[in-house]
């Protein structure tokens, strides 16, 4: 597996809408979460998953998930700066997004010509350098059922709510939510904030 560092609890990012809610709230508040006095330097703008096979990826991320493919091409890698592959070997990146036209994106890159060698089943349990992407969504129960459905995918916790204590005194973070690893062994929680 990638090693990646990325384990958030995203359920409570700012502008998630739960199925129903009304949009005339404000969907930027967060429990527990002030606005920044000042912004970050840094947006933290995409993660880039190298995988097996881009189209059984797509067919979790887009097809399931929601996410709008933007960018599709293929090129010449230098081995060097993505330390990976061989100096002009071929590949195909992919690049899709969420609902933020400039964070929240995410990445697929397959080497084509020469291929990367297959590492193999990937590990079922996680350890240190592993990583947890979490998406939040409208419809966690039937996106968790329908994941269950792509090729490649393994559920490892079915839809079921989960409570974190809130920030600063705030009420209880409630999500519903399963867990499952992607095609090549990225482990997702698909999750929906439920308020109130």
């Amino acid at each position: 597996m990638k090693k990646l560092a990325l384990l958030a609890l995203m359920a409570c990012a700012p502008g998630m809408a739960s199925a129903g809610e009304d949009e005339s709230e404000d969907q930027t508040a967060s429990p527990g979460v002030a606005a920044p006095d000042e912004r970050s330097p840094t947006d933290f703008r995409r993660s880039t998953l190298i995988v097996r096979d881009i189209d059984a990826s797509l067919a979790l991320y887009r097809d399931v998930l929601g996410f709008s493919v933007n960018y599709d091409t293929e090129v010449t890698t230098s081995g060097v700066a993505l330390p990976a592959g061989e100096p002009g070997a071929r590949a195909r990146l992919v690049l899709a997004n969420a609902n933020d036209p400039w964070i929240g994106w995410i990445g697929f890159m397959q080497w084509l010509e020469p291929a990367l060698p297959d590492p193999g089943p990937y590990p079922t349990r996680l350890g240190i350098g592993d990583h947890v992407m979490i998406m939040n969504t409208d419809d966690a129960e039937a996106r968790c059922a329908a994941a269950a459905e792509v090729p490649g995918v393994t559920m490892t916790a079915p839809a079921r709510m989960q409570e974190y204590p809130g920030r600063d005194g705030a009420p209880p973070i409630r999500v519903i939510g399963c867990n499952i690893f992607d095609p090549d062994g990225n482990l997702i929680e698909i999750n929906q904030l439920l308020r109130e």
